[in-house]
């Protein structure tokens, strides 16, 4: 079975006839008919026009995909200010969970998000800067 393209699948033929170089690759004859020419150059960007019509949707979030990458993001804060208050319990601060709660600060988040989640989002992200802040002071004193 042999894929020519866009077209699909095509089976090939038991009539085609025997070359001298059946085994061997060829490259098709140049100067070909133009209508073959303009016919296969048409296909192959309806291909390419294809492919960036997929890669647009991908790039496409619906509002469900938001919010859980938001409540992702706020998990994985308040994770961190666990960490942080553990070790702070336990008195020893760790390098690693404040550069952690530094690198969940630092993801990008979407401005569009429901009033109610915004609010809880926003005071995370108060709690992490007051503890990013305290932990700043401590390390110069």
């Amino acid at each position: 079975m042999k894929v020519n393209g866009v077209g699909g699948p095509a089976v090939p033929s038991a009539s085609r006839p025997a070359s001298k170089n059946a085994d061997g690759f060829r490259l098709p004859a140049s100067g070909g008919s133009g209508a073959t020419s303009a016919a296969s150059a048409s296909s192959a960007g309806a291909g390419v026009a294809g492919v960036s019509a997929l890669m647009a949707l991908q790039g496409i979030e619906d509002p469900t995909e938001r919010r859980r990458r938001a409540i992702r993001r706020g998990s994985t804060l308040l994770d961190k200010l666990d960490e942080l208050k553990l070790g702070l319990l336990g008195g020893e601060t760790s390098p690693v969970s404040l550069q952690g709660l530094a690198r969940a600060m630092s993801e990008t988040r979407d401005g569009d998000e429901e009033p109610g989640l915004k609010a809880v989002l926003d005071q995370i992200d108060l709690r992490a800067a007051v503890e990013m802040a305290k932990a700043e002071g401590r390390r110069k004193t």
